[in-house]
């Protein structure tokens, strides 16, 4: 069964109960004042005594409330973040997480500690072992840490956790809240719709393509979003662009399995290749350095990059980038950071998008020549209308807003 997470509309409220405690009935028989007023007494004091327990309580309730949400010195913050198996170098959302906790090191004199997967059997045992350093604050990369950094945030109240690309879920796959795990989440379909629609617009073979690592909701979204701006595209302009990779209603396609094997990133591009593809999205992380090198090889193939800018961060293959869907990693990370430095945890979900920039689709670089400005022009006004809520971009794998 696929594991769709999405947020929870809204946190559950904390519920205090009274339970308020009735006098016994008097017996009929003939009792002392004596024995009355000391009864009276006695139940007084036990009064006392309970109302003097519950203040205590809730004075230590509110003074644990207070300590989990309070700022602290950013000197003696210590921020902690797992890498999934495509490691800090991966040039795509590991690596950009990294940056944005190094800009947050930088900028506000914390300490740092990071970790990177080698595979998921280390998923758990980092996140461990980071809390056992005592991170204040331990962030995990990746929709694949879900399950070490959501056990981890439960096993350990008194530390607070942040996840990327995914929310958390009960054991039948319904979404929660944590009250000490933030989910850091990105609605890439909105940009990914422009992608789509760019690629609709400068395809010259009328094919185009795209292909996920893994079969997860924080990688079909962006399939998603491609698969409407090419329809749009087409129901536009009468044109048949015709998509290889990805059925959005049968939620169907392509997959490398991972995102290591670049192998089997060219493997599947040197397919699309084959069937008359000329601009491929592969939203696979390293594994896209497989596809660019497919696309390298046949020479007239374009690459659109994901979550951060290819023309930039892919080496070597700036000049194959006509743009990219990018997911603003670091900025956000960065923010959670200061945030918790500075005002206290939160574990209010942030969600990225079109509006508060979050998303975004990058400069076409060296391409910006060659795409028309009639198309530069539709593509800009539908990313207004994405922000201002006149267009609104659906996908099943989007977070909740």
């Amino acid at each position: 069964m696929r594991r769709v997470l999405k947020l929870a509309a809204a946190g559950a409220a904390a519920t205090l109960v009274l339970a308020a405690c009735g006098e016994a009935p008097e017996d009929d028989a003939a009792s002392t004042p004596t024995a009355t007023q000391n009864a009276g007494t006695d139940d007084d004091a036990a009064t006392d005594d309970a109302a003097t327990d519950d203040e205590a309580a809730t004075d230590d309730e509110a003074a644990t409330d207070d300590e989990a949400a309070a700022p602290v010195d950013a000197a003696d913050f210590l921020a902690c973040m797992v890498s999934d198996q495509g490691g800090w170098d991966d040039q795509s959302f590991n690596q950009s997480g990294k940056e944005g906790m190094d800009a947050a090191a930088e900028e506000l004199g914390i300490q740092t500690q990071e970790v990177e997967s080698q595979s998921d059997a280390d998923y758990a045992t980092n996140v461990g072992n980071l809390v056992s350093q005592g991170c204040n604050l331990t962030i995990g990369v990746g929709f694949l840490l879900a399950d070490a950094i959501q056990e981890a945030a439960t096993a350990n109240p008194d530390t607070n956790f942040a996840l990327i690309d995914s929310a958390f879920s009960d054991e039948n796959f319904e979404p929660i809240e944590i009250e000490n795990a933030k989910p850091i989440l990105f609605n890439t379909a909105e940009a990914s719709f422009l992608a789509g629609y760019l690629a609709a617009g400068m395809t010259e073979s009328g094919t185009v393509a795209t292909f996920g690592g893994m079969e997860i909701p924080s990688v079909t979204v962006f399939m998603d979003g491609f698969a409407d701006g090419v329809d749009k595209y087409n129901e536009d302009n009468g044109a048949d662009v015709n998509l290889l990779g990805w059925d959005k209603a049968a939620q169907n396609g392509s997959f490398s399995g991972d995102f290591d094997n670049q192998s089997q990133g060219q493997t599947l591009t040197d397919q699309f290749i084959a069937q008359g593809a000329d601009i491929v999205m592969p939203v696979a992380g390293p594994v896209g350095l497989g596809a660019a090198a497919a696309a390298d090889s046949a020479g007239d193939v374009r690459i659109i990059w994901v979550d951060s800018d290819g023309y930039l961060t892919a080496e070597g293959y700036d000049h194959l980038m006509l743009t990219s869907v990018l997911k603003q990693i670091g900025p956000a990370v960065q923010d959670t950071i200061q945030a918790t430095v500075e005002g206290g945890f939160s574990n209010e979900p942030y969600v990225g998008t079109l509006e508060n920039d979050g998303v975004g689709l990058a400069e076409f670089h060296d391409f910006d020549s060659e795409v028309p400005q009639e198309l530069k022009d539709q593509i800009e006004d539908y990313r207004q209308q994405i922000i201002s809520g006149e267009l609104t971009i659906e996908s099943e794998n989007s977070p909740q807003q």
